[in-house]
């Protein structure tokens, strides 16, 4: 069994599907995906997303403000918490930092001061809230790194999703407490550090995700991504750390539920008895 533990279901792309959501949560179903976390990317999308969830009892949702969305007003500490509370999120994000686009197109996307601001908020919520974070990190290493390193607790804990890094970087979060996902990246011929990271990291830190509709995975590499694709990533985990898949499904299952306590009683009917017996459900 499979988590796909991030994917932007409300913006499922037209030619996947024919743009019918439940028939791509059918298609991942099919092939093992059992669980499904849809990000929320500004506080006015997650009433979207949150309805997403109210339809299908397997998809399950995250509050949060990407670092690279312009917002029309910049929302409070209070209003992120709201948001959470109220669409029952079992994390906060996708946060972060990117610097990629400054130089390129500075008049395009927020600032560094807003988005370190931004961050902060979002990490301090998450640690009132006592829920994950999930982390978007981009050309910002250090400063993430502090930021972590000041703003949240390790036994909270987060993830830096569709990791991006080297192998030192991704030891450093794991030492605070973080877990690090893996996307359709790995996959990538020229990703070959990133692979260092697919077998180096300790099994019990790592998550799969697919970013979809984006980052599509080897070899549907060019085609909008889905969470059915979620299974190339485990398969490419697999095949770098010469274990089976479903050592690898196994293992990334159990770190989301570790990690997204609160979607462990929401976890379909077949895993909760998987879940009781590795003490994630009371």
């Amino acid at each position: 069994m499979f988590v796909d533990s991030h994917c932007h279901l409300d913006r499922l792309d037209p030619r996947t599907h024919g743009g019918d959501l439940a028939a791509a949560l059918d298609a991942a179903r099919a092939r093992g995906v059992k669980q499904f976390l849809a990000i929320g990317v500004t506080l006015d999308e997650v009433p979207g997303v949150a309805a997403i969830a109210r339809e299908h009892d397997d998809v399950v949702i995250s509050a949060g403000v990407h670092p690279l969305h312009s917002v029309a007003e910049e929302p409070s500490l209070e209003a992120i918490k709201e948001a959470a509370e109220r669409f029952g999120a079992v994390a906060i994000g996708e946060c972060g930092l990117d610097y990629h686009y400054l130089e390129k197109a500075p008049d395009k996307v927020p600032s560094r001061e807003v988005q370190r601001e931004r961050f902060r908020r979002q990490l301090i919520a998450a640690t009132e809230l006592e829920l994950p974070v999930i982390i978007h990190t981009r050309e910002a290493r250090e400063e993430t790194l502090a930021m972590i390193r000041e703003h949240t607790d390790p036994a909270i804990g987060g993830v830096l999703h569709c990791f991006t890094e080297d192998l030192e970087m991704a030891r450093e979060a794991v030492r605070h407490g973080f877990y690090i996902s893996l996307s359709g990246i790995v996959t990538f011929r020229n990703a070959e550090a990133l692979r260092e990271v697919a077998r180096k990291v300790p099994l019990d830190r790592l998550l799969i995700e697919t970013d979809s509709p984006y980052l599509a995975p080897v070899p549907h590499r060019g085609k909008p991504n889905e969470p059915a694709w979620v299974v190339e990533v485990a398969e490419c985990i697999a095949a770098e750390r010469g274990i089976s898949v479903e050592e690898v499904a196994m293992q990334t299952t159990a770190n989301f539920y570790r990690l997204f306590r609160a979607a462990a009683p929401e976890a379909p009917a077949e895993l909760r008895e998987t879940l009781r017996g590795a003490g994630l459900l009371g």
